[in-house]
């Protein structure tokens, strides 16, 4: 019997033409990072279990792939085994408690304040569905070092830019703080110690909505008074405004902060997006200590990008706080919608990389040659691949065309010849 050659649920394949587009995207990306003065670092896929457990990354942690002990170190024998007693490491599930480490790794090699790229892989044991994948890119740009809010901007500002440059122009960013949650809720009478849980479940609200998150909150066993106070405060449209919210709080400053983030921003803008202050957004990882953000676009359901500041996440390393701040894009969620555009036909916002040239070339002749007049018709500014010419130059010129390329020359001819799909 033939062994299964699909990949594992919750991971992908992907064909040439796919990689072609991901590739693209992922240079424009680059392209507009290191235009703005970020560098690019790489970490590695796994790390120390005890470092993910104590990562504050919210629900994410219950999503860790966790890999087992290895020789003498694994033993099953004992009674009343758990995971932890089983595995030593695991699978990073986002990039920025890798980057925190490695800070506090190489921090004497590292400028400061260290302006950062990281777009690599990371997973989560999601259940799989459409858009929700167990091994997806991320693409971070992070600041470390810089404790004023000109980080915040700084990267609301060239994340904007890299989403315009893939094509999109039509979306708002959301922000908030952190401090101003804290203060609204334990004004409504949560014990400090409860903040975070309670943002786990305030997140939830655009899937479950209001009633949805009060529900979740009695069922924790919260007070339903306090409940009820902070459901009315949060959901009750009486904090829309950044005063209020400032005043209601008892942090004034971060209204203040906020304030001039959006001013800053809209400014940069010129009109292409729109910035907005959003009471209800939380942001998910426990991690966040101020300024949270998201980019929301009409195209999709959700967010297309995501961030904050997280300025103790370094301080665990290194027995000092650090600030930081990080922001990161939605690349699988973008490149889903582009992929299915390029299906149907649209044009996509960018250009996918040279013009393709196919090269036809007679299998009984010199391939030196072949290869001399490939290099010559590079030199002209064409990604050109060398194919022997078959006897039915229809099907191969359809094939061709399917598979992207734009042009065709035969060896030992004179001119290059638009490349479509009937062609003879």
């Amino acid at each position: 019997m033939a062994i299964n050659a699909n990949p594992v649920r919750g991971t992908r394949d992907f064909l040439p033409k796919e990689m072609r587009l991901r590739e693209a995207m992922q240079s424009i990306i680059l392209d507009v990072y290191r235009d703005a003065g970020f560098q690019r670092i790489q970490t590695p896929i796994l790390e120390d279990i005890e470092r993910l457990n104590k990562s504050e990354g919210g629900e994410n942690l219950s999503l860790i792939f966790k890999i087992l002990k290895r020789g003498e170190k694994l033993d099953l024998t004992k009674p009343d085994l758990t995971e932890n007693d089983v595995a030593d490491s695991g699978l990073r599930y986002d990039l920025t408690m890798p980057l925190s480490r490695y800070y506090a790794a190489h921090r004497a090699d590292l400028r400061s304040p260290f302006k950062v790229i990281q777009i690599d892989r990371v997973y989560r044991a999601e259940r799989p569905q459409k858009g929700r994948y167990r091994e997806f890119f991320q693409c971070d740009i992070d600041i470390i070092g810089d404790p004023s809010n000109r980080a915040e901007i700084e990267l609301i500002h060239t994340t904007a830019k890299a989403l315009s440059a893939l094509g999109f122009t039509d979306f708002t960013v959301r922000i908030n703080d952190r401090r101003l949650l804290t203060g609204l809720i334990t004004s409504s009478g949560f014990a400090p110690e409860a903040v975070g849980s309670v943002c786990i479940t305030f997140d939830k609200l655009d899937k479950i909505g209001a009633d949805g998150v009060r529900e979740e909150l009695l069922a924790k066993g919260y007070d339903p008074a306090v409940v009820e106070t902070f459901t009315d405060k949060l959901l009750g449209g009486g904090i829309g405004d950044l005063a209020s919210a400032g005043a209601l709080s008892g942090c004034p400053e971060a209204a203040e902060s906020v304030r001039t983030i959006m001013d800053a921003v809209e400014a940069l803008a010129e009109g292409r997006f729109r910035i907005e202050y959003d009471p209800s957004l939380v942001r998910g990882m426990g991690y966040y200590t101020g300024t949270i953000f998201e980019i929301a676009s009409p195209k999709f359901s959700s967010s297309i990008a995501g961030g904050g500041r997280y300025d103790r996440m370094v301080g665990k390393f290194l027995g000092e706080d650090v600030p930081a701040v990080g922001f990161s894009i939605g690349f699988e969620r973008i490149s889903d919608i582009l992929s299915a555009m390029a299906e149907a036909g649209e044009p996509l916002p960018f250009e996918l990389g040279k013009p393709r040239l196919a090269l036809l070339y007679d299998a009984d002749g010199e391939f030196a040659a072949v290869l001399r007049e490939a290099e010559a018709l590079r030199a002209e500014g064409y990604e050109v691949t060398t194919v022997p010419r078959a006897k039915k130059l229809g099907k191969q010129f359809a094939a061709l065309f399917r598979d992207g390329f734009t042009a065709y020359h035969i060896c030992g001819e004179e001119g290059i010849k638009e490349l479509i799909a009937n062609a003879q």
